[in-house]
């Protein structure tokens, strides 16, 4: 303990770690607003036909997003981690009634703007905050549950919405939801959230991490760890950009109904998200390399595979096994480069990380809208997935297991294998 009080532990903060958690359901419910129905409306309401024109609004909220996460990074070391919580939730309060009653595709487009102010801000806070609470020991944990929190929330909005609009419209009833979700997490972090500023101090105190040269640099280019995490997870989210807007179109033309569309839409970030509360925790035990690499590798081979799908059932597979895969690096992620910087460092580092990985989403829009208006739906996840496939061999050529009590999955698997060989002979 520090002569402060302060003490690092998911146990020793858990009443602050819950509040957290809860706050990140609500952030992510936020985008569940859209998962499964904003495509649909831009099809039967607005008569947009071009799908880089239906894309936009992921676009627009990719970049927006990217943006507001490098600048959370600084802002947070110098205006405080619960300040720019509370004010990104803000920016969330206005987006469901201007989707309710957006007349235009533009306000729509507007919309999607305060969307990724609201989604950098508050969930880089969290991220950060969360970090901040435990120390070193428990980050993988953290982040397992930071997402899972998140992700899980857009799968049951992603599918209450669906079934609302299935029942009585695409709008207005749908996005009564997002009003709830952002008063909830503006008075929640208001009133009850307290900032993390000490406990990075303590941290501070004791770590034994070089500080980085240029945080920017080192982050997205120059580190092999760091670097490759990057990549990683800019191609990460591509993938879950063009998911997110190819999926409802793709599942649409093979005459699925809206209700279908809504579930096979909320399999993918409910796997994801309930998953990562294990794969939180072994990224604590095992090489966090061996992790993301075969992570990005199965969400590839899924996507390659994903072309030749017709059925219900087949749909709700593979998007378990692509949420499975993007749940393997989603607190892995976050958990590398916390654990490759230096205290004061890591607000900064996770928010350039961020920066690139959320520039995914607008990158994954752009790409697939134009190679599905050129060339169709199915060369587009081909491409995506192929893309996905060349991101795990970068983390397999690139990256180092530097955690010295890590395990390696290979090793694991081994001295597995050998003692059940053993037992059997006996």
């Amino acid at each position: 303990m520090s002569k402060t009080g302060i003490k690092l532990g998911l146990k020793e903060n858990w009443k602050q770690f819950s509040l957290l958690v809860v706050i990140n359901a609500f952030v992510g419910g936020m985008v569940g607003l859209e998962r499964s129905i904003l495509p649909r409306i831009a099809e039967v309401e607005f008569h947009i036909a071009a799908k880089t024109a239906i894309l936009s609004f992921i676009i627009v909220f990719g970049i927006v997003k990217a943006l507001t996460n490098y600048f959370t990074g600084t802002l947070a070391n110098k205006f405080g981690r619960k300040n720019l919580l509370t004010i990104g939730w803000l920016f969330g309060i206005p987006v469901p009634f201007i989707l309710m009653f957006a007349s235009n595709w533009n306000i729509i487009i507007a919309a999607n703007i305060l969307l990724g102010l609201n989604q950098g801000v508050t969930w880089s806070s969290t991220v950060i905050m969360k970090i901040d609470l435990v120390g070193e020991k428990q980050r993988g944990v953290a982040m397992g549950f930071n997402e899972f929190a998140g992700y899980f929330a857009v799968a049951i909005v992603a599918f209450l919405t669906g079934w609302i609009a299935s029942e009585y419209g695409l709008r207005p009833y749908p996005f009564y939801i997002g009003i709830v979700l952002s008063l909830s997490g503006f008075f929640a972090s208001l009133f009850f959230v307290k900032d993390t500023k000490h406990h990075v101090a303590h941290e501070t105190s004791t770590s034994n991490i070089p500080k980085l040269k240029n945080v920017f640099w080192e982050t997205t280019l120059r580190n092999k760890n760091l670097s490759a995490v990057t990549q990683a997870g800019l191609v990460n989210n591509l993938n879950d950009g063009m998911a997110w807007g190819i999926f409802p179109i793709l599942l649409a033309s093979k005459g699925f109904s809206i209700a279908e569309i809504g579930i096979v839409t909320a399999i993918y970030p409910a796997v994801w998200g309930i998953g990562q509360l294990f794969t939180g925790r072994m990224a604590d035990y095992f090489c966090k390399k061996d992790l993301l690499f075969l992570g990005m590798l199965l969400q590839g081979i899924t996507l390659l595979i994903l072309i030749f799908a017709n059925s219900m059932t087949s749909f709700i597979i593979l998007s378990s096994f692509l949420g499975i895969g993007t749940a393997m690096v989603y607190p892995t992620f976050l958990a590398t480069v916390a654990e490759n910087t230096y205290p004061t460092d890591r607000a900064n580092s996770l928010g350039v990380f961020r920066l690139w990985r959320d520039l995914g989403y607008a990158i994954g829009a752009i790409l697939t809208g134009i190679l599905a208006d050129f060339f169709g739906i199915n060369t587009s996840i081909v491409f995506i997935g192929l893309l996905t496939i060349i991101s795990a061999a970068i983390i397999f050529y690139r990256m180092n297991c530097t955690e010295t009590a890590s395990v390696k999955v290979i090793d694991w698997i081994m001295n597995n294998h050998k003692s059940q060989t053993t037992h059997l002979r006996r």
